[in-house]
Parts: structure tokens; sequence; C-alpha cells
């Protein structure tokens, strides 16, 4: 059996696939948890890949 093509998706060249960050507040809960705040790429936001663009046409020159 011929192993199935699967598209490549292209990863965000701003934060490289890792689209959310966490970053601790300080405070903690009564639990003892902390308290974090998402902080979300603003290039691909939040997905972590980009949408293929259609490359430049090539037209000829003389």
């Amino acid at each position: 059996m011929m192993p199935q093509p699967y598209p490549v998706t292209p990863i965000c060249g701003a934060c490289d696939g890792f689209a959310v960050a966490h970053i601790t507040t300080g405070q903690t809960t009564p639990t003892g948890q902390r308290h974090t705040l998402p902080a979300v790429c603003p290039t691909c936001h939040g997905t972590g890949t980009t949408t293929r663009t259609a490359p430049a046409p090539v037209t000829a020159r003389r």
C-alpha cells in the first residue's frame, strides 16, 4: 500500500508554531495554583500556522 500524501501546513514565522504562551501573574489561588494570562501570537492569532499565499506571477522581460 502506498503512503497517503498529506498537505504540509506552514508554521508561523513569528512564533515558530508556539502560538500561545501562558504568563504567570505572580498570584496564587487558595489551592496553590498560579494565575496565568494567555499571550497569543498577533501574526497567526493563536493557530501556530499561516495561510499559503499564491506565488507572484512571473512575467517575461525582453
